[in-house]
C-alpha cells in the first residue's frame, strides 16, 4: 500500500511540471514599490506565432533590487510579465517607462515598448545625469523630452543570422530629444547639425558609453545615420562608435 501511494505521489508531481507554460496562463506581474501589480491578461495572438509566458514564481531579489532602484530613480513605470516569443524572442524582466526623472522636473519618453529592468535603469541615470544636464549646459536649459525609435523588436542584427539584443528587449533607440522650449535636436540633422548641435550629440554618445555595454551612432554605419543605439548595460569594456 504504501508503495502504490509513493508511485501515485510522484506521478501527481511530474504531472504538474511542466518545462513551456501555457499560453492562456494570466501571470501576475512581478510586484515592487510603486509599480502596478493587478493580474494582466493578455489574449492569445490569431497568427500562427506562440507567446508563452513564465509562471508567477517568486521575483529573484536581483530583480526586485533593480525595480527598487528604478522607483527610487523618479521613473514612473510598470513591471511587465515575462513573456516568451517563438524565433529565440522574449521579454523577460522588462518595464515599460512611462517618464523619467530630470534634475528640475519630469522627463518624457516616446514611443518605448517593453525593456529589461537594467537598461532602463542604465537609461534612467544617463537621461538626468547625461542628457538633461548636457542641455543644461550646452544650450541653456532643461531637456523636456527624449524621442525614441522603440525597444523590442524580434528580429535579426541586419545582414546576419543572429539575433538583435531588440529581440530581448535590452536595446532602445534613441533618434531625437526636444528642449524644453520645443527645440528639437535629431540624431539625423543634427550630427552634423550648429556647433551647439554637434557638441551636445556627441557629448550625450559619450554619456551613454559610460553606462551603456554597446553605443552605436552616425559614425558606426549608414543604417545609424539617424539614432543611437544603446544596449545592455556596461560590465567593463564597452564598443563605443
Amino acid at each position: 500500500m504504501k508503495r502504490v501511494l509513493t508511485l501515485s505521489l510522484v506521478s501527481l508531481a511530474l504531472t504538474g511540471c511542466s518545462l513551456v507554460p501555457q499560453s492562456d496562463y494570466q501571470p501576475r506581474e512581478r510586484s515592487s514599490a510603486g509599480v502596478s501589480t493587478a493580474p494582466t491578461r493578455t489574449s492569445v495572438p490569431s497568427s500562427n506565432r506562440r507567446v508563452t509566458m513564465q509562471p508567477a514564481l517568486a521575483m529573484r531579489s536581483s530583480d526586485a533590487q533593480c525595480l527598487s532602484q528604478l522607483s527610487e530613480a523618479g521613473a514612473r513605470f510598470d513591471a511587465l510579465p515575462d513573456r516568451y516569443q517563438d524565433q529565440g524572442c522574449s521579454t523577460l524582466n522588462t518595464v515599460q517607462m512611462h517618464a523619467l526623472q530630470g534634475d528640475s522636473g519630469q522627463l518624457d519618453v516616446s514611443n518605448l515598448g517593453p525593456v529589461t529592468c537594467p537598461v532602463s535603469a542604465a537609461f534612467a541615470g544617463w537621461a538626468r545625469f547625461g542628457a538633461d544636464r548636457a542641455a543644461r549646459q550646452i544650450f541653456g536649459q532643461r531637456l523636456a523630452s527624449i524621442q525614441t525609435m522603440g525597444s523590442y523588436s524580434c528580429r535579426n542584427v541586419a545582414g546576419t543570422s543572429r539575433r538583435s539584443a531588440h529581440a530581448s528587449a535590452a536595446a532602445i533607440d534613441i533618434g531625437g530629444f526636444v528642449l524644453a522650449d520645443g527645440r528639437r535636436i535629431s540624431v539625423q540633422s543634427g550630427w552634423n547639425g550648429s556647433a551647439q548641435e554637434r557638441e551636445f550629440l556627441r557629448v550625450v554618445q559619450r554619456s551613454a558609453c559610460r553606462r551603456f555595454k554597446t553605443v552605436l551612432g552616425p559614425d558606426y554605419n549608414a543604417a545609424h545615420r539617424d539614432h543611437f543605439h544603446v544596449e545592455g548595460v556596461i560590465d567593463g569594456n564597452s564598443y563605443c562608435r
